[in-house]
């Protein structure tokens, strides 16, 4: 037995095992700070194992780094786990949002740290597992996992007063669909006698899970409620805005979105592919109205944290209208997408977090003027502005492009009209965006930066924020150094969920050949 045998584990238990030492720590000084920070940053190379030993040339559909072990004998459970082009990915984006969520709640989680960041290391733990586990039983322990400590950081650390309220709506709202995906996994263990995902996989291939397409149609939509609720799909964002509002930013930065969608990737997809193309028109509707929608309001909203919050129901929007479209560009697209979210939208909310800290509102009325004050920090916001509004050479134009191609070249109707309105979401995000830079630092000095002197970044801070920018120029200008390996994922879906009636002239062409008309 080599390392590749037990990474997976090693990546998911380790951030436990700093969890409990945490736990034993004595909470003085920087201890909590610099424990986590270790516990993270080993994990962290852990997971870069992964895309150095990952075998690009496999075909698609099969997993690598497996685990597949007997755990429970009656139901049939299992400890397996594996990657393959769409989660691999993942799994090294979450590895690097951890430590720089340390780095920067350096400063502004000051009290009762040892609770915050033994939950922070518990999210990191229910994040991994989710990603890494093929048997659905395994897979919902984890996914139930992951709400608890994300209720709790929201409820205990948020800023202001509704903190309670805000963690409570994301429980409920979560917990509740939660458990008719219980139900509906439940029913498929009953009617195939396994919770393992490839084995699901062929039966539902082999159209072998159950001979009543209405109990399929209801399962099947157990499961996407479940996930479409923490995406959140239009209407379903209730939470949302309260969450982002009121979490810190280390827990916001893996707040929305990430696990939801490999989620209906991953097990609505592989399970239910006839009904995932059933209801995909709907899907790919809801998401064009979640991007105007998002969109519109970001572009009125005077607080920060609510534009972030609109903006990121825009963008999330954006990911599902590509993954729906079953187009290889689309899924493709839509994957490096969540990636680029998470990168992209995880800079926003840091430097969200330091204005807070130096000035204590989100309130854009109070600023202005602070591009003399703070060069530093005005620099990265402009970098990450770019970035998010998709601005040729860096990160987001390849994922943006790549979903609107899929968009217009899916199968279902009214696809022109429908990826002409997407197409608005990223003209609104540039206004929004430049809009929000011009007024914190470029309009006349506000009431906050003459009563408070601030400062800019320091080495810390540095340290948190350039690594993701050199991400976004490498994902630009070298985007086939992951998509070499989402795209034999983006394949196989393609293939298995489109029907043989779809005209091949509709589907697109090879990803390799998209970005490189993209750059």
């Amino acid at each position: 037995m080599n390392i590749d045998h037990i990474i997976l584990t090693l990546i998911v238990f380790v951030p436990l095992a700093g969890a409990l030492l945490l736990a034993l720590l004595p909470d003085r000084g920087k201890t909590m700070q610099w424990a986590a920070l270790a516990v993270t940053l080993f994990t962290f190379l852990l997971t870069l194992h992964l895309p150095f030993h990952y075998s690009y040339a496999s075909p698609s559909g099969v997993f690598q780094f497996e685990q597949n072990l007997p755990w429970i004998a009656s139901p049939v459970i299992r400890y397996h786990l594996g990657v393959d082009g769409l989660s691999m990915w993942l799994m090294v984006l979450t590895g690097l949002l951890a430590p720089l969520g340390v780095l920067i709640s350096w400063r502004a989680i000051d009290s009762r740290k040892k609770l915050f960041y033994v939950l922070f290391l518990l999210q990191q733990v229910a994040m991994m597992g989710i990603f890494v586990s093929l048997d659905l039983f395994l897979y919902y322990a984890f996914w139930e996992m992951s709400l608890i400590p994300m209720a709790i950081l929201i409820s205990t650390f948020g800023r202001t007063k509704r903190r309670r309220l805000a963690a409570i709506k994301y429980f409920l709202y979560a917990f509740i669909p939660s458990a008719l995906l219980l139900v509906a996994m439940l029913w498929v263990y009953a009617k195939t006698g396994t919770f393992d995902l490839p084995k699901l996989a062929d039966l539902a291939a082999q159209h072998a899970i159950s001979p009543s397409s209405s109990a399929l149609w209801i399962a099947s939509l157990g499961f996407l409620l479940a996930f479409s609720v923490k995406i959140p799909v239009f209407p379903l964002h209730g939470w949302l805005v309260d969450a982002i509002c009121e979490a810190p930013t280390a827990a916001v930065m893996v707040l929305a979105g990430k696990t939801a969608l490999y989620s209906i990737l991953r097990f609505s997809f592989a399970i239910f592919p006839e009904q995932s193309h059933r209801i995909a028109p709907l899907m790919i509707a809801l998401a064009v109205i979640g991007i105007v929608y998002g969109s519109l309001l970001a572009l009125v909203q005077n607080d920060l944290k609510q534009l972030a919050a609109y903006s990121t129901l825009g963008h999330l929007s954006f990911i599902t209208l590509g993954i729906f479209t079953f187009t290889i560009a689309g899924l493709d697209g839509g994957i490096y997408q969540i990636l680029n979210h998470g990168i992209s939208g995880g800079a926003f909310f840091m430097l969200l977090g330091l204005l807070y800290e130096r000035y204590g509102t989100y309130d854009i009325r109070e600023y202005g003027g602070l591009a003399q004050k703070l060069p530093w920090i005005v620099t990265l916001y402009a970098i990450t502005t770019l970035s998010i509004i998709g601005l040729p050479m860096l990160n987001s134009f390849v994922g943006e492009f790549l979903i609107l191609s899929g968009s217009m070249q899916s199968p279902f109707a009214h696809r022109h009209i429908l990826t002409a309105l997407a197409t608005t979401g990223v003209i609104l995000s540039a206004a929004y965006m430049m809009r929000m830079l011009q007024r914190v630092f470029y309009c006349d000095l506000g009431s906050k930066p003459q009563a408070v002197a601030g400062w800019d970044l320091d080495t810390r801070e540095h340290l948190a924020l350039w690594p993701l920018v050199a991400l976004f120029l490498a994902m630009g200008l070298a985007p086939s150094i992951w998509t070499r390996a989402i795209d034999t994922y983006g394949t196989a879906v393609n293939a298995a969920v489109l029907s043989p009636a779809t005209p091949t002239t509709l589907q697109v062409t090879s990803l390799q050949t998209t970005t490189g008309g993209a750059r």
